[in-house]
């Protein structure tokens, strides 16, 4: 169960085969809705996802939110990598 204000309340939770007795307590993938209100960021030495959050969104816990915008990344952290030095980030509005 999530929270109400959680971005995987609406996600779906994974069913098992009706021929199985295995069960998987997980949840599918939730929908990644397209970004409004965009802001494109050029990554500079010593960027990260934290950082970018704490100065477009004033909360650096909000660092999911350019994740969620840059699908093309597999992990956050990759979006910080020496060799994107360079390359352009989108940041969405942050919505509240």
């Amino acid at each position: 169960m999530f929270l109400k204000n959680s971005r995987y309340r609406n996600a779906q939770p994974f069913s098992a085969p009706e021929n199985t007795d295995q069960i998987f307590m997980g949840t599918r993938p939730r929908k990644i809705s397209t970004p409004g209100g965009i802001i494109e960021h050029i990554v500079k030495q010593g960027d990260r996802l934290d950082l970018l959050a704490g100065y477009y969104y004033n909360n650096d816990r909000l660092w999911w939110r350019i994740a969620d915008a840059n699908p093309e990344f597999l992990f956050p952290g990759l979006m910080v990598a020496p060799e994107m030095i360079g390359d352009i980030l989108v940041i969405p509005r942050a919505k509240e």
